[in-house]
């Protein structure tokens, strides 16, 4: 039975990626700091967490050995440049050298719509060059051209740079709608910002295709990048228009939208980044977005694994709909009241 070790296999995309693995019945290894983290995935025949800290590369090497693929989906949206390098550069250069001497040969490694690993410095937030960065390191290793590794070294390396992602567990549409049932209106910064959302469903389909083909034939061996988006490109505002009218705030009138002016959106932004726990927007967020979240046109994309994107209006609605008083699981637990 193959054997593949899951980095960030308990969160939105992983939890996706892990159920399809066990359907077929390839045993899955998930590394996670506390064991009740992964409660989620408990229910999964095939499956085994693992307590450890990814970020120690010693365990992290013990952890990779006997594993046939490892996939890495670790990722944060908030931090300095410090949190940023740790877990999108530093992280990566030690799942590398983890993978080189465990003797493993397929690594599929998510980043992000807007990275670049060949003009790292030209992104315009931590968060974009940080995830470009780690691309970088990873096609060095990749090739066999890292600090200490021989020609020989290397393995198989595909990176998949989805859009943003949407889906019944996500903090996107779901956090829009949420603010709209309690603000009168909705102050957004960057709302002309252009997106090109991706079902979370695809992007685990994604994976689970790229470790069973290995990646996709390229020239002279190079790493494999595709770029994972949806059919329909919207606007910031658009998406928060649409999760009001899908969720029924004010019967699907939505809040009016009042687009901020750079500096203002800053400084929102500051101040979010200053309220306990993690922000809602950062002003990092925002210097992502000053690079418009579409497919180049330049890279593969879904359909060369032969998947067709979903839409995101059909599958938004069925899961925000879900929350309204009067439908799905809200209305059945007030009738029965």
């Amino acid at each position: 039975m193959e054997k593949i070790l899951v980095l960030g296999g308990s969160g939105f995309v992983g939890t996706h990626v892990c159920e399809k693995l066990v359907r077929k019945q390839v045993h899955v290894t998930v590394p996670t700091r506390r064991l009740a983290h992964a409660r989620n995935l408990l229910i999964y025949p095939f499956l085994t967490p693992l307590e450890l800290d990814v970020h120690d590369e010693a365990a992290l090497t013990r952890a990779v050995a006997g594993h046939d693929a490892v996939v890495n989906l670790i990722a944060i949206l908030h931090g300095d440049q410090a949190a940023f390098d740790k877990v999108h550069v530093a992280l990566p250069q030690k799942l590398a050298r983890a993978c080189i001497a465990g003797g493993v040969k397929r690594l599929v490694h998510i980043s992000a719509l807007g990275a670049d690993a060949l003009q790292a410095q030209s992104a315009p937030s931590m968060y974009l060059r940080s995830k470009s960065q780690g691309e970088a390191v990873l096609m060095q290793a990749a090739i066999g051209a890292g600090a200490g590794l021989t020609a020989r070294a290397g393995f198989d390396l595909t990176i998949l740079r989805p859009s943003v992602m949407f889906g019944a567990e996500d903090k996107f549409l779901n956090l829009f709608a949420r603010l709209q049932k309690h603000l009168p209106i909705m102050p957004l910064a960057n709302a002309d910002a252009r997106f090109q959302p991706v079902w979370v469903e695809d992007v685990a389909n994604a994976v689970v295709k790229c470790l069973e083909r290995g990646g996709i034939a390229s020239p002279d061996n190079a790493p494999h990048v595709l770029e994972l988006c949806g059919p329909d490109v919207f606007t910031l505002k658009e998406l928060v228009q649409l999760s009001a009218q899908l969720s029924g705030v004010r019967q699907g009138r939505g809040r009016p939208v009042m687009a901020l002016p750079r500096w203002l959106g800053r400084l929102q932004a500051r101040l979010m980044e200053l309220a306990p726990g993690g922000p809602l927007m950062s002003r990092d967020n925002l210097d992502s977005m000053q690079r418009d979240n579409v497919a180049s046109g330049k890279l593969p994309g879904l359909q060369s694994l032969g998947i067709t994107p979903s839409a995101l209006l059909p599958i938004a609605q069925d899961y925000l709909t879900q929350n309204q008083p009067t439908q799905g699981l809200l209305a059945i637990r007030q009738r029965s009241h």
